[in-house]
């Protein structure tokens, strides 16, 4: 029998931080650094948990060279070859720390996975399906926790409690929260579904952590700001996609138009990324996914400052010396309006 939720639940723009009397006197007296044990794997993580997405056009061994010396992630794409893996971690062993290595749930790409961890030093495994509900993928990532019980093992996605319960209870460390919020994703107009994503970070978070588990918010960030309320309405990592293309270390597709450059940026599940991969969209499905042609931005630099100063001056609004304080200092206050938008897009500085 079909019933209906009346609870409102709500997205990023949903809400807005309520300030509180602080301590900080500066945004540089924030730290942005967290160290986190896993639950399952025993292993422990310090660095800064924004993650870059395992989008072939972010989740790049160029977006791992940038990230690392700022103690943030990356979840690299599936597509590259174990050659590849073999070459970057020989390279690049300082960034080594800060990746994961992604894989879907089909027999084939457990293979690539098994080549890969055998030859390359990396703790982190995201396993990573657009449908986390499936009794295969739990059984999946049943599999690969027995073969790899001293790794860290990211998945999802889901969106409700339960669900984040089953997975963590099934092997994983951390739970990948998002079905539908991301910028090039189409999964709701598509099949209906989804889950405003600041109800599902703070309900799944509550999940998480009373097993001793951990989420990644994943998708749905337009701005700084939005970063700042997915750590405010608990996650430990927050993943971002569309934040984080257009960039020279993204390896993505630059194309001039009317004397601009812009780079095509678009869902792993659009029919540009399976015609890419897969030869074309399966008959049996439909592509959930768009593509776009986003300004070329030039380095990442100036965009991780601009996220991370961000959340710093959020930070210092409700008083949270560290990031981990965040959720405890958090008190959303509903809204209708956030911006004021008289001059629209007008601003003279990319990061405004």
């Amino acid at each position: 029998m079909p019933r209906i939720e009346f609870e409102i639940k709500l997205g990023y723009e949903d809400v807005l931080f309520r300030p509180k009397r602080s301590t900080l006197a500066s945004r540089s007296d924030v730290t942005l650094e967290r160290e986190i044990r896993f639950r399952n794997s025993g292993l422990k993580y310090r660095g800064v948990p924004v993650m870059a997405s395992n989008m072939d056009t972010t989740g790049t061994f160029g977006m791992a060279q940038a990230f690392s010396s700022h103690k943030m992630f990356v979840c690299i794409h599936k597509h590259y070859s174990v050659q590849q893996w073999v070459e970057f971690a020989a390279n690049n062993p300082q960034s080594m720390e800060h990746v994961a290595v992604s894989s879907g749930s089909s027999s084939k790409d457990l293979e690539k996975l098994k080549d890969i961890i055998s030859q390359v030093p990396v703790n982190f495994i995201c396993l990573d399906v657009a449908n986390g509900y499936s009794e295969h993928f739990v059984e999946f990532v049943k599999k690969v926790r027995e073969s790899y019980p001293d790794k860290t093992i990211m998945a999802g996605n889901v969106v409700t409690g339960e669900m984040v319960e089953e997975l963590i209870l099934a092997g994983a460390d951390l739970v990948k929260v998002g079905i539908g919020p991301g910028s090039v994703c189409t999964t709701r107009k598509k099949t209906g579904v989804g889950y405003p994503q600041l109800s599902a970070v703070l309900e799944c978070a509550d999940a998480a952590h009373g097993l001793g588990g951990h989420i990644v918010a994943d998708g749905g960030c337009t701005c700084p700001g939005d970063v700042a309320k997915a750590f405010g309405a608990g996650a430990d990592f927050v993943m971002l996609g569309g934040m984080f293309a257009g960039h020279d270390e993204g390896d993505g597709e630059i194309i001039e138009k009317d004397g601009q450059k812009f780079i095509k940026f678009y869902g792993m599940s659009s029919a540009t990324a399976m015609e890419k991969h897969s030869g074309g969209v399966a008959k049996y499905r439909t592509s959930e996914g768009k593509t776009v042609l986003i300004p070329y931005k030039g380095s990442i630099e100036t965009t991780i400052q601009d996220i991370l100063g961000g959340v710093r001056s959020c930070c210092t609004y409700v008083g949270a010396v560290k990031l981990k304080e965040l959720p405890k200092r958090t008190t959303f206050v509903r809204t209708t309006k956030q911006l004021n938008e008289i001059y629209g897009q007008k601003s003279i500085n990319k990061t405004d």
